[in-house]
C-alpha cells in the first residue's frame, strides 16, 4: 500500500504521497488526483531510482484529508497535514534528505539538456529555462524560511542538514512548517517544473 493525504479544494483536490516526497498531482475531485498520481508513477520512478531506493506502488491507502485553501485552488499545494506534526526520526529524516537530493539532481539534468527557449503553453504563456529557474530557486528560499533558514542562507546544503536530523514533536513546533511538510512541498514544486520544462522542450 501506498500511503497519501488528499488535500482537498473547492475546484481542486492535491493527491500527495506521504513517503514520495514530489510525487503529487491534482484533479478536479478525489478521484481524479488518485488517478492523476498513479499515472505519473512511471515518471517519478527515475527520482527514486537515482536515490537507490525500490520504488513499487501499491494501491493507495488515503490516510488523511485536509481541508484546501485558496492556494490549493490556485494549484499548489499549500496545507500542512496533522501527520506532519509527530516525531521524524533519524531513518525518516536521512531518507527524505536522500530523496529531496535525487529530486534537485533530476530537477538540474533536465535543465541541461533544455533549450533555453521552451515550447509555449497552451494559452501562449509560460517561463522559458532561465526563468524557470530562477522561480524555482527564489521559492526555494522562501520554502527553506519556513524550517528557520533566513534570507540567503537556504542552500540547498543547509536545507538537507536541517531535513536530513531527527526532529521531536516539541522542535517541528517552533517551526513554521515541519521538515517533512517542506521536503515534499518543495520537491512537488521542483518535479513540477522539471516535468514541464520536459514537455515544453518537446517540439
Amino acid at each position: 500500500m501506498t500511503k497519501v493525504y488528499l488535500e482537498v479544494g473547492q475546484k481542486r483536490v492535491f493527491a500527495c504521497s506521504v513517503d514520495w516526497p514530489g510525487w503529487t498531482r491534482s484533479g478536479k475531485d478525489e478521484a481524479a488526483a488518485l488517478a492523476a498520481l498513479e499515472a505519473y508513477a512511471e515518471r517519478y520512478a527515475p527520482i527514486a531510482a537515482a536515490a537507490k531506493l525500490p520504488f513499487k506502488p501499491g494501491s493507495f491507502d488515503v490516510v488523511e484529508r485536509v481541508a484546501g485553501n485558496a492556494t490549493t485552488d490556485f494549484g499548489a499545494p499549500g496545507v500542512v497535514p496533522k501527520l506532519d506534526a509527530g516525531a521524524v526520526s533519524a531513518k525518516v529524516a536521512e531518507r527524505d534528505a536522500v530523496l529531496l537530493k535525487a529530486v534537485w539532481a533530476y530537477f538540474d539534468k533536465v535543465v541541461a539538456g533544455a533549450p533555453a527557449e521552451l515550447r509555449k503553453g497552451p494559452r501562449g504563456g509560460g517561463r522559458d529555462r532561465d526563468k524557470m529557474v530562477a522561480h524555482v530557486e527564489e521559492a526555494e528560499l522562501m520554502y527553506a524560511s519556513a524550517i528557520g533558514l533566513k534570507g540567503r542562507t537556504g542552500t540547498r546544503e543547509a536545507i538537507l542538514e536541517v531535513v536530513g536530523k531527527p526532529q521531536s514533536a516539541a522542535q517541528i513546533a517552533e517551526l513554521k512548517w515541519p521538515p517533512r511538510y517542506m521536503v515534499r512541498r518543495s520537491a512537488w514544486h521542483v518535479t513540477d517544473h522539471a516535468w514541464e520544462m520536459q514537455d515544453r522542450s518537446e517540439p
